[in-house]
């Protein structure tokens, strides 16, 4: 089987479609898809629903698709980088649903693992429990959360091989890993391309059973979501001393 796609365009050809759920992985601007997320937006689909730990900032990855409007609805756990998604949200223009992110991850995870529902005790008497249904175990009650298993899930990682083993880096693993068990169809963008057989297999972060389609994209542009800096005194000022 053939998995590996020239570009992102050829990547996602005769897998999107209007109403479905893309399962998207990174963390802030860490690790995010964004080559194939653009992808997505140049492709016209629309009415999605996109599982995303958050949305990043204003005018990178899925930001892209809420300016045009393609996102219908976001299962997240933080939205506070994005001030489109803010105005969307507030004005009633874009569906969110809050989950803590631990428990984000576990659903994700547990769609991954053909596990339809779970209980956890994280969000028991909040916000997050209204039309849930609550159980008690050992006299504690816990949450019942369902499983998420989308159409279609786009991860980014650091290396690749033609088969479709998949090695992550560093903070960029975040939720790519289960993100890229957890849908029908897995498009992975690596950064660096190379056969099959050439990756460790104690190195492999994701196997390649779980992805059917693999691009190369080359190291880009490492961006920076947010840039802490101290103003820097002038020689003269410290004695000559830098």
């Amino acid at each position: 089987m053939k998995k590996v796609y020239p570009d992102a365009k050829s990547a996602l050809e005769g897998i999107v479609k209007d109403g479905m759920m893309v399962m998207s992985g990174g963390f802030g601007l860490c690790g995010i898809a964004e080559t194939l997320s653009d992808a997505l937006r140049d492709s016209g689909v629309k009415n999605l629903t996109v599982v995303s730990n958050n949305a990043g900032v204003d005018g990178i990855g899925l930001s892209r698709l809420l300016e045009t409007r393609q996102i219908r609805k976001m299962i997240s756990s933080y939205v506070g980088e994005n001030k489109l998604f803010a105005q969307q949200f507030l004005a009633g223009e874009l569906e969110l649903e809050f989950a803590p992110q631990g428990t984000l991850a576990e659903r994700i995870r547990a769609g991954g693992a053909g596990i339809p529902a779970f209980y956890t005790k994280t969000g028991v008497g909040t916000l997050i429990a209204e039309g849930k249904e609550v159980k008690e175990f050992d006299g504690e009650k816990y949450l019942m959360e369902r499983g998420l298993f989308g159409d279609l899930a786009i991860v980014h990682a650091w290396k690749g091989d033609t088969a479709g083993n998949l090695v992550y880096r560093k903070t960029a693993r975040n939720f790519n890993p289960m993100m890229a068990t957890a849908a029908k169809v897995t498009v992975a963008e690596v950064e660096h391309l190379v056969p099959a057989g050439e990756i460790d297999p104690d190195h492999i972060h994701t196997p390649g059973i779980f992805v059917q389609r693999i691009i190369e994209v080359g190291t880009e542009k490492k961006r920076i979501e947010q840039r802490t800096t101290r103003k820097r005194e002038p020689v003269a000022a410290t004695g000559g001393k830098v």
